[in-house]
């Protein structure tokens, strides 16, 4: 499924998303992500912020162990006439390192300039394919 273009002005509008995996017991395990928009996927690198100094995290064995994830994003504003939220239930999939997928890193250091200095390439790359996508808006659900 393609992302449909109001929805993805919302997903390059807003900053940050929420990842949700299926942990082992069956549990909701949510964590924030950067992401970006790539050739109709959601692309979340593994980042140089400190994280146990293992690169074996929680949300890339859950999504090894059960790919159907949920991406949520919204839009907060104290005037609520601007809220909005994106929901997009997907199957992820775990790239062993993005220096495979050249354009996706591309795309993900054009979105967060903090990116440029850190080495992406040996690290993995988070693909997410949507499978449906829910949002809602003030004003009118779309």
């Amino acid at each position: 499924m393609l992302i449909e273009p109001s929805h993805a002005a919302l997903l390059e509008e807003c900053r940050v998303g929420h990842l949700g995996t299926v942990g082992p017991s069956g549990r909701p395990h949510l964590v924030p992500v950067c992401y970006a928009l790539y050739e109709g996927l959601i692309v979340i690198a593994v980042d140089e912020k400190p994280k146990r100094e293992t690169l074996d995290l929680a949300r890339l064995r859950n999504i090894r162990r059960d790919a159907r994830v949920t991406l949520l994003v919204d839009r907060y504003s104290e005037d609520w006439s601007r809220l909005a939220w994106l929901r997009i239930d997907a199957i992820a999939s775990v790239q062993p390192a993005g220096g495979a997928h050249p354009g996706a890193l591309a795309a993900l250091r054009a979105r967060y300039p903090q990116y440029a200095a850190m080495v992406l390439e040996e690290r993995p790359l988070v693909t997410l394919q949507a499978e449906r996508v829910s949002s809602w808006q003030a004003g009118g659900n779309s």
